[in-house]
């Protein structure tokens, strides 16, 4: 099973908007000689993608309340500061892993759309597998909502840039 690389993409994005805007917290102590508009060409020519995913991607992210938008080449900032941003809340903007439940949350897992009715397995393949399917939903959902933005920042300060 692979989650699609919209997510990480999307991670990639919302990393580029605070390491390259010269006003963000992340460099508030640095030279700034790396700081530029981010554009979605200048974010294509980054993450290695071409520049209509990323736009695609920066509607999602819009969208959900976690970027800003300048029409034009206006580029794009973050609308929260980087703790306030959980990998879940980029997640949720982005995935539509398997359809939405009632409750509006993307499922981890779908079901094949028509099992057997008539098979003894068949008819019972929902009550074997969705408490295990939900369980494994609730797990990665808790890791994401712990992990912060600014936590992948941290990490990227002990890089060589």
């Amino acid at each position: 099973m692979q989650i699609p690389s919209r997510f990480s993409i999307a991670i990639h994005i919302c990393l580029c908007l605070e390491f390259f805007n010269e006003d963000s917290e992340f460099n508030a102590n640095t030279n700034k000689t790396h700081c530029k508009k981010m554009t979605s060409e200048a974010l294509a020519d980054s993450v290695g993608v071409n520049s209509v995913i990323i736009r695609n991607i920066l509607a999602q992210l819009k969208s959900a309340g976690l970027i800003n938008v300048a029409r034009g080449s206006g580029g794009s900032v973050l609308s929260k500061k980087p703790q306030e941003i959980s990998l879940l809340d980029i997640f949720n903007a982005v995935q539509s892993m398997g359809g939405k439940e009632t409750n509006g949350k993307n499922r981890l897992f779908k079901f094949h759309a028509n099992p057997n009715t008539l098979c003894p397995l068949g008819k019972n393949i929902h009550l074997i597998l969705d408490s295990s399917f939900e369980e494994a939903q609730i797990a990665l959902e808790s890791y994401l909502s712990k992990v912060k933005l600014s936590d992948l920042l941290k990490k990227l300060q002990n890089l060589p840039l």
